[in-house]
């Protein structure tokens, strides 16, 4: 597959004229989708729709319309990867500038004049200091994750007589103010899946009892819900012994599961040190820069992150708007938290990009590819038509964007100062004359929709 090498042309206000060289395969592609969809939404009498020779096809549509339908439905996909290729991140929507090509057999060519993100000069990550805990396992925290294992191997056993109790599972009718009913909902107590009004009021109610609850939405606004319990089940928990190891586990002893729970709790807090690491380095570096990320590029990342909250709470049961009533978070609120959140999550994007550009970091075609096919045997899919798709998408090269912004962040991460936390605490205590300006928002981060750094 040939690669694309764009021509970028500054222009003033943060605006750059790209010149797209596109091969003639991608463009034999292109127009070989274009007309299969003609085929199928054209009828000519004779022939079935979807099996039109080209020629027929051709002689009824005409070649100007299938090169136009060609290149209207690739040219977003050769514009992204091509200003992917060039490492410019476009803040609104191209102006391109073409003439149809007259004949698929040839290269062909477009240009784009677009509005661009400036690069930040990213500051010297070397000099930051990151606080950094030690990887410390605390017996209660072992002991949970025992009851735990317990938990998962205790019988749920209807409760007769008595009213719900902490830690008891009860199915519950939500009844939301303006909202479609959630039925059989089924929640355990004490877990935190409910704002907390609502958990009190399901404590010492029995099967049968509908309750009507109040609760605030935010500071202007409050909502109603009725619950009604239908059903309350309780745990019961087998002993805490050998026989319970041998039961729930590959060990033989108790002592063995429980060092073997230690060690492996061990690693997933290295793992999760290193993970806050890596964040707070790069959020310094933000700080330290001075990035401001605002506009299109956030917007779009806002929209992103928006997406799959929904799809995530759909995934469990729960539409959007039950959320947002149930968590006590206003719409409003929810909408400024997930822009934060984008703010961050672009702005850390860019001064990466300013680090990878600094250290001259490039990702080959074969690095993309081998992760692409990884990715596609463990999926069960075609590797050669994932490749195909992700390039007709322009996602390709989003792709190796995203694997040269986490080797820089490797990079930083393993060049900052890992200070001790009390040391950090103890600089944190002490006055300085920089305390007393006023405090800013403190922006949020999801590693991202594009999941990159």
């Amino acid at each position: 597959m040939a690669r694309m090498e764009p021509q970028v042309e500054e222009l003033p206000d943060n605006r750059v004229r790209l010149t797209v060289d596109v091969p003639r395969a991608q463009l034999e592609h292109a127009v070989e989708h274009a007309a299969s969809d003609l085929a199928e939404n054209v009828k000519i009498p004779g022939f079935r729709q979807g099996k039109v020779p080209m020629p027929v096809l051709l002689a009824r549509v005409g070649r100007e319309r299938l090169h136009s339908e060609a290149v209207e439905s690739h040219i977003g996909g050769w514009f992204m990867n091509a200003a992917a290729r060039s490492r410019i991140r476009p803040v609104e929507q191209p102006e391109y500038d073409y003439e149809l090509p007259e004949t698929p057999d040839a290269d062909w060519r477009f240009t784009a004049t677009v509005s661009v993100q400036p690069k930040p000069e990213p500051a010297d990550w070397r000099q930051l200091e990151v606080p950094t805990p030690e990887a410390e396992v605390p017996d209660e925290l072992v002991d949970h994750e025992l009851n735990v294992l317990r938990s998962s191997v205790a019988e749920l056993t209807p409760v007769d007589g008595r009213p719900a109790q902490p830690g008891d599972t009860v199915v519950v009718d939500l009844v939301v103010e303006g909202q479609e009913p959630q039925r059989d909902y089924i929640v355990e107590l004490g877990a935190g899946r409910l704002v907390p009004e609502l958990e009190r009021a399901l404590l010492g109610m029995s099967p049968g009892e509908t309750q009507e609850v109040r609760f605030e939405r935010s500071e202007e606004e409050a909502g109603t819900v009725e619950l009604a319990v239908k059903e309350i089940k309780e745990k019961v928990l087998p002993p805490l012994d050998d026989d319970l190891a041998h039961a729930a586990s590959e060990f033989d002893t108790l002592d063995q599961l429980r060092s073997d729970i230690e060690s492996r709790l061990r690693e997933q807090i290295q793992e999760e040190i290193e993970g806050a690491v890596r964040a707070a380095a790069v959020d310094q570096l933000v700080e330290a820069t001075g990035v401001q990320a605002s506009g299109p590029l956030v917007d779009a990342r806002a929209r992103t992150l928006l997406n799959n909250l929904a799809r995530s709470l759909a995934a469990r049961g729960l539409s959007l708007e039950t959320y947002v009533s149930l968590s006590g978070v206003s719409p409003e609120q929810l909408t400024e938290q997930i822009r934060g959140e984008a703010a961050q999550s672009v702005a850390r994007e860019l001064v990466l990009e300013g680090v990878a550009d600094k250290l001259g970091i490039d990702v080959p075609d074969e690095e993309v590819e081998a992760l692409v096919r990884e990715e596609a045997e463990a999926a069960g899919d075609d590797p050669d038509e994932l490749l195909q798709r992700l390039r007709d998408a322009g996602t390709f090269e989003d792709l190796r964007e995203d694997i040269r912004l986490r080797a820089a962040l490797d990079r930083v991460a393993a060049e900052v100062k890992r200070i001790p936390v009390e040391l950090a605490e103890a600089r944190e205590a002490i006055w300085t004359p920089e305390k007393e300006k006023p405090e800013t928002p403190t922006k949020l981060w999801t590693p991202g929709t594009k999941e990159t750094a």
